[in-house]
């Protein structure tokens, strides 16, 4: 079995991996970071909870160590795009970790705050920039950033990145980096869009595919429970009541309806609830998840777009209130919990109205979702449609496409035990 030190990081690196209590690199380090340390460009594809911060965070730190050199004033020599405020910050905390022995500078730039605190931070340059594009613009275009010296460039979340809208603000930053750099693009998914971006930012890439196209995580116990809408919150207060669960993830499909859950679950469930969405000012976001990493609140309610790059290892349970508009988002969802080796359970709540979405994901996943009958709020009718719907041949367009995914699969991307798996 392949070990850090076998994929030629400095010493300093190994410490700073051994003192996090990491045994071994997962599939997406152990197969990146001997590319990116050779000095190529690379596509990775990797679910969330993999590892792949570190796959590329580690190669970045020992190429700046190995090789010092003054950033400029207001610049920097690598960047790291993220789609979310809540992944960039998650990204700077792992440059922290893996950088403790190094000396190595970084800062994190993101929308929803003062930019005080980020102009000064820049101000000297700083060796690694981690910025959400549109907040990144914004310094470029009043001066309190430059991207001449960038010697590295990252696109983390790519597919995530495109479904925001992010594409032309990413073209504008690309404009301003140097042509001569090494470029890394990780993505979940890397449908034609994603190998089209690839060849602008990209040279001649090494491809790393641990994972395919929306491949749930083998870990996860999914299951799917017919009930109508209006019986949702119920179920879910009796549910994390009668199961004793001690931190629940739920999705639902719009900010408005994350909000109103929370409140409702706060008010008549009697459970210690809150929300993160696009709307919530930074600052109750980040409280938001504090309480949730702490224990002090049982349930967190959470759009998509909010939860996406969240780093919380022990999720026993995942909720989807709602069905995703997209069968990717599903495997987004479910791939919070049964992180880093651990087991986790994928609960889909699922209302008659949304079964055609059901259809559509379990056509992604290659698989029917058990269905759970043995609960007080089951609706029968939606189970019967369902049925009827499973049997019935795929639209046009849509054949067999399930089976081409789950045909390539690849076991070197499967589970791992005490690997370094954070995101």
């Amino acid at each position: 079995m392949t070990q850090f030190a076998e994929l030629g990081l400095c010493e300093p690196l190994l410490r700073a991996i051994s003192d996090a209590g990491y045994l071994e690199p997962t599939p997406i380090q152990s197969e990146s970071i001997p590319h990116l340390l050779a000095g190529n460009d690379l596509l990775g594809c990797a679910q969330t909870g993999t590892g792949k911060t570190a796959a590329f965070a580690l190669p970045i730190l020992q190429r700046l160590a190995a090789e010092p050199r003054d950033p400029g004033l207001r610049g920097c020599r690598a960047l790291i795009l993220s789609p979310t405020r809540e992944l960039a910050m998650q990204i700077d905390e792992c440059l922290t970790a893996y950088g403790y022995h190094l000396g190595i500078s970084h800062a994190v730039v993101y929308g929803g705050v003062h930019q005080n605190p980020q102009v000064q931070a820049l101000a000297k340059g700083v060796d690694v920039l981690v910025a959400t594009p549109g907040r990144l613009l914004d310094l470029m275009n009043q001066g309190y950033c430059r991207l001449w010296k960038v010697e590295v460039l990252v696109l983390d979340e790519a597919d995530r990145m495109l479904d925001m809208g992010f594409i032309h603000d990413v073209r504008e930053i690309l404009a301003a980096v140097p042509r001569n750099r090494q470029g890394m693009m990780f993505s979940a998914t890397v449908p034609p869009r994603i190998r089209h971006l690839a060849g602008e930012i990209l040279n001649d890439p090494a491809e790393v595919m641990v994972a395919p196209s929306a491949t749930p995580v083998e870990q996860v116990d999914q299951r799917v429970m017919f009930v109508d809408r209006a019986d949702k919150r119920a179920l879910l207060c009796d549910m994390v009541r009668d199961l004793e669960l001690e931190r629940v993830l739920v999705f639902t499909r719009t900010k408005h309806g994350a909000s109103r859950l929370a409140s409702q679950i706060v008010r008549y469930g009697g459970l210690s609830c809150d929300s993160i969405h696009g709307d919530k000012l930074q600052s109750s976001r980040d409280a938001a998840l504090r309480s949730f990493k702490e224990g002090r609140i049982r349930v967190l309610v959470a759009t998509d777009v909010a939860a996406r790059g969240l780093d919380i290892d022990d999720i026993g349970y995942v909720v989807n209130y709602d069905l995703p508009n997209d069968p990717d988002s599903y495997v987004h969802r479910i791939g919070r919990t049964a992180r880093a080796g651990a087991e986790g359970v994928a609960v889909t709540f699922c209302d008659v109205d949304e079964i055609g979405s059901l259809r559509d994901i379990e056509r992604q996943i290659d698989t029917h979702l058990p269905i759970v009958t043995d609960q007080p709020y089951h609706s029968e009718a939606g189970r019967e449609k369902a049925l009827r719907m499973r049997e019935a041949p795929p639209s046009r367009g849509q054949s067999g496409r399930g089976r081409s995914r789950g045909g390539r699969q690849r076991s070197r991307g499967r589970g791992r035990s005490n690997a370094m798996a954070g995101d």
